[in-house]
């Protein structure tokens, strides 16, 4: 597996300008129009009809709204309460408490949004070989990313063929020393860590109509002691096991033959990374390349809330 490089897209020099401003841009969403993206001339797309059934392959229909019944989370005083005495033991990509692999059968794609300055594009030759194909995944979508793209968030809430993940509000490495990850500073302590998560949470609630399950922080860098946090605020903290195209770093032959590991072996319950924000990168030609063999092998996919009990 490749070493995990945010690359080109996996930035910190842009932040948003406050949580309000981000919240206000959001609450519009429920007006805007299922939009595409921009390259895209017609803003309010023809309804697709639903995923046409494909052997091997599960993906769960339209779910319908229901009203969520859950313990109030603590609040960020709490959680400063808390957690502000606990030293980290553990720095990286799978410490105590992060998921990287499902008990599921399935294998299981995610694709992450980084937003900033150079990440807040969209591949949409990706997504569209992913719908072709009928194949879910687990989107991970930064704050800055909504924000650029209200209409397309959407447009993807709304599809059942995808589940929204948070990839943090100003997609920072998840510390509560204020350690770093490729060159990106983490949140520098508990309150931070709150903020990171927490900001977005609620951009992604107002998005989604629901909480989101899962979290992945920028870079995919957690220490314990954040992963613990990410736990006590209702959030799954998730990585993975098969990195897919090193932070949309990798050429197409690359990902293609990264991807291509699934199901090699032990392949059941694979988390695989990748990112749907560079489409100048080679992502999306190397899913196209592997995923029609990975069919032909018998592998199955899944959305992370389709493997994961709650």
């Amino acid at each position: 597996m490749g070493e995990f490089q945010p690359g080109v897209d996996s930035t910190g020099e842009s932040v948003l300008p406050g949580r309000r401003s981000l919240l206000l841009a959001a609450a519009g969403l429920a007006v805007a129009g299922l939009g595409a993206c921009a390259q895209q001339p017609d803003a309010t797309p023809a309804p697709r009809p639903a995923p046409v059934s494909t052997p091997g392959v599960e993906v769960a229909g339209p779910r319908p709204v229901v009203p969520e019944t859950r313990p109030a989370l603590p609040s960020k005083s709490q959680i400063v309460a808390e957690f502000s005495a606990r030293k980290p033991v553990e720095w990286g990509l799978g410490v105590a408490g992060v998921v990287t692999k499902t008990a599921s059968t399935h294998a299981v794609l995610t694709f992450d949004a980084c937003g900033g300055p150079r990440g807040t594009e969209c591949d949409q030759r990706l997504l569209k070989t992913l719908r072709r194909l009928n194949i879910p995944a687990t989107l991970f979508v930064n704050g800055r990313w909504i924000k650029a793209n209200p209409g397309l968030a959407a447009e993807l809430a709304a599809d059942p063929l995808f589940e929204l993940g948070n990839h943090g509000f100003r997609h920072q490495p998840l510390s509560v020393s204020g350690r770093s990850a490729y060159g990106i500073a983490g949140t520098s302590n508990v309150g931070e860590v709150y903020d990171e998560i927490m900001g977005n949470q609620e951009v992604m609630e107002q998005l989604l109509g629901k909480a989101p399950r899962f979290f992945r922080p920028g870079t995919a860098y957690y220490d314990d002691v954040a992963a613990s946090i990410t736990h006590a605020l209702g959030l799954v903290p998730v990585n993975f096991t098969v990195n897919g195209d090193g932070g949309a770093t990798f050429p197409a032959p690359t990902v293609a033959a990264e991807v291509g590991k699934i199901g090699a072996g032990q392949g059941a319950g694979q988390v695989v990374i990748s990112h749907f924000n560079q489409p100048a990168g080679g992502t999306a030609e190397g899913y196209e390349r592997a995923l029609p063999r990975l069919l032909d092998r018998g592998v199955t996919f899944a959305r992370l809330g389709d493997t994961l009990p709650l």
